[in-house]
């Protein structure tokens, strides 16, 4: 059952349910306020009988005895005023019995013997309360009529002492609420009402089930394209429902980072097959010409053999490069972290790239102490203060990677400048030299794999663009960051930060 039809059905479902809880309660709730007006009107009507009758002459404080049969026992009696279709229950007098006569009383008020004692008449619980003085209702079912319920109102009559001495007793038949005595014509209204409006709420979970599974269906399709390689597919971003916006926003992120992953794939595929060509084409023409007869040439083989050589180191260079970069990648560079002196650290390696500086010729220095516009640097901070936790290996290789850089791009007798500060609880190590800058456009990728500013620059030189995303992935590798700085024509500076010891 696909997802539009299982909505639906979960809407109508739901629909039906509530209806059949609300539909009882609402009948119960109309049924109830009925009975409550009409209460309220019986009780109304006993209320002005007993003021009529009491507005009337009093009785008197003491009346003579009164026998409903005899006339000479006293006891309860009673009386039906036709005008107003009202029993009155004239009470004993106080300290007289009450004998177990039966009372003739309208049907209604009858008994299922069809008599009614004294002693039933007063208890029932509206006479109790009325005879209290105090007004009071109740329903009942009546077998003399048919088992319907039957709506009691009494109402007391007081002297003018305040005693109640008389009772009205009203009696009115409710009519029957069950579905079967409603008439034919008004159930079938109810039931094509109830059948109207299953299918409007059938049509309306239709219309919204269709609005969420059409967005979900277009998802699908656009995930089984791109499973099958169409990296350009995108879904709408439905704004009326927030979930399917995220979830479209999401997806079409991921197809977007899918395709940038994609290309930066094949970009690197390209550089790297064009960086092993370049090498390996020297390598294998080097060889065709030795085999040609060089070999024989004692004074030119040098050359070749040289050049061969350097093609060779370049290549492992480069391999060794894409395996780092790699091992990064996977979290395999299995880092040695441990207290380090980055100022020791630096001067080892100013030392051992000064030969190949003092070819240019450039000086390189360390410092610990540099001027920028933050307060939060340390000035003039000693080699104790400047303790990183890092690898030391993998700190040199970072370090090799900038000063090569630097040493490359600096013009003849310049300077590339190591300072090394604290900056809050990090220590930051900045490399920079005089050259001839970056521009700014190009500054934002100078941390990408083969990225070059200048590209025929770059491979005369032996760089494969590899080096500041090694930078990059060793130091992010040990919970660090990276970041480059340039002017044109004024020079370039890159800065790391590793967390202090």
């Amino acid at each position: 059952m696909s997802l539009g039809a299982r909505l639906a059905l979960s809407y109508l479902l739901v629909i039906l349910i509530g209806m059949g809880i609300v539909a009882p309660l609402a009948w119960l709730a109309v049924e109830q306020l009925y009975l409550n007006t009409q209460s309220a009107n019986l009780l109304a009507q006993a209320e002005l009988v007993a003021a009529a009758l009491q507005a009337q002459t009093p009785p008197a404080e003491n009346p003579a005895p009164y026998a409903q049969t005899t006339n000479v026992l006293p006891g309860i009696h009673t009386r039906v005023i036709d005008a107003q279709s009202a029993v009155v229950i004239d009470l004993a007098a106080p300290g007289q019995p009450i004998l177990s006569t039966s009372l003739a009383l309208p049907e209604l008020a009858q008994n299922a013997a069809g008599q009614v004692t004294a002693e039933e008449l007063i208890s029932r619980p509206e006479i109790a309360q009325a005879r209290l003085g105090q007004p009071a209702s109740a329903i009942r079912r009546v077998e003399v009529a048919g088992g319907r319920r039957v709506l009691y109102a009494a109402a007391p009559v007081f002297s003018s002492t305040g005693e109640v001495v008389q009772i009205v007793y009203l009696a009115t038949p409710l009519p029957d609420t069950q579905w079967t005595s409603l008439p034919v014509r008004l159930r079938w209204q109810l039931v094509l009402v109830l059948l109207a409006a299953v299918l409007l709420a059938s049509a309306a979970g239709l219309v919204l089930a269709r609005r969420i599974s059409q967005p979900l269906a277009r998802l699908a399709e656009a995930a089984h394209a791109v499973a099958a390689g169409d990296l350009s597919q995108t879904v709408p971003e439905d704004p009326s429902i927030s979930e399917l916006t995220v979830l479209g926003r999401a997806f079409n992120s991921m197809t977007s980072s899918l395709l940038q992953a994609d290309q930066t794939k094949t970009a690197f595929i390209s550089d790297v097959s064009h960086e092993l060509r370049t090498p390996l084409t020297v390598i294998k023409g080097t060889i065709e010409t030795l085999e040609d007869g060089a070999m024989d040439d004692h004074a030119g083989r040098g050359s070749l053999l040289a050049a061969m050589s350097r093609e060779t180191e370049r290549l492992i260079r480069l391999v060794n490069d894409l395996l780092v970069l790699t091992r990064a990648d996977a979290g395999a560079l299995n880092l040695q972290l441990g207290p380090l002196d980055l100022v020791e650290l630096a001067r080892a390696r100013c030392d051992h790239l000064a030969k190949a500086a003092s070819q240019r010729p450039v000086r390189l220095s360390v410092s610990t102490s540099w001027q920028p516009d933050n307060p939060d640097i340390s000035q003039n901070a000693g080699s104790s203060d400047l303790t990183v936790i890092a690898d030391a290996d993998r700190l040199a290789q970072v370090l090799d990677n900038l000063l090569d850089n630097a040493i490359r791009y600096s013009p003849v007798n310049s300077q590339v400048q190591v300072s090394i500060y604290r900056e809050a609880d990090q220590i930051a190590c900045r490399v920079a030299d005089s050259g001839s800058g970056i521009p700014a456009r190009h500054l934002p990728f100078i941390f990408e794999r083969f990225y070059r500013v200048d590209p025929a620059r770059g491979r005369e030189q032996g760089g494969t663009g590899l080096g500041l995303a090694i930078v990059r992935s060793l130091v992010q590798a040990q919970a660090g960051h990276v970041s480059a700085e340039s002017i044109e024509g004024q020079g370039t500076s890159v800065t790391f930060w590793l967390p202090a010891a």
